[in-house]
């Protein structure tokens, strides 16, 4: 049976990283990248958080992408910034199948390290520190936390692939 992995965090944490390893170390995988599906809007596009935007397009696109692929038993790998209510939806949708689910989160400085390591037009600079508060504020499951501070790609793919407390 196939599964699906759902990585989420504040921008910088590691989630393309991580999910792209996750993707290259399966048979049949894919990788879904949810900022890569929310920017095919073009005209009429509005930033995420701002009012009027597609969220609600955005969410059965990648539901419909997630459940093929897995229908056709691909392992799936799907990043975004993903709230508590998105993974009651996703699990809804998708009670069939196992669902990892995992928000990464690191300290303050090691957030600003890794962000100066992207293109200097891709970094977020101190804006990385407000999500990373926010993400701290919602009503996770500490079960699906995993602080990789400390932990090299490796080691934190070794923990996502091998500890069952991420599984919904």
């Amino acid at each position: 049976m196939s599964n699906l992995y759902i990585i989420t965090g504040p921008a910088g944490v590691g989630k393309s990283t991580i999910s792209r390893r996750i993707a290259e170390s399966k048979n049949k995988s894919a990788l879904i990248e949810g900022d890569e599906i929310y920017h095919q809007v073009v005209g009429g596009y509005v930033q995420a958080w701002k009012e009027g935007n597609h969220l609600d397009t955005f969410w059965k696109i990648c539901l419909s992408s997630i459940e093929t692929y897995l229908e056709d038993g691909y392992d799936v790998i799907f990043n975004y910034i993903v709230n508590p209510e998105n993974v009651e939806l996703i699990k809804n949708k998708l009670k069939n199948h196992t669902i990892k689910f995992v928000v990464l989160v690191v300290d303050e400085k090691t957030l600003l390290l890794r962000d100066k390591e992207r293109p200097e037009d891709c970094q977020m600079k101190e804006r990385c520190i407000v999500l990373l508060n926010s993400f701290k504020n919602k009503n996770y499951n500490a079960q699906n936390i995993l602080d990789t501070t400390n932990l090299s790609v490796n080691e934190t793919i070794d923990i996502i692939e091998n500890d069952n407390r991420f599984i919904l």
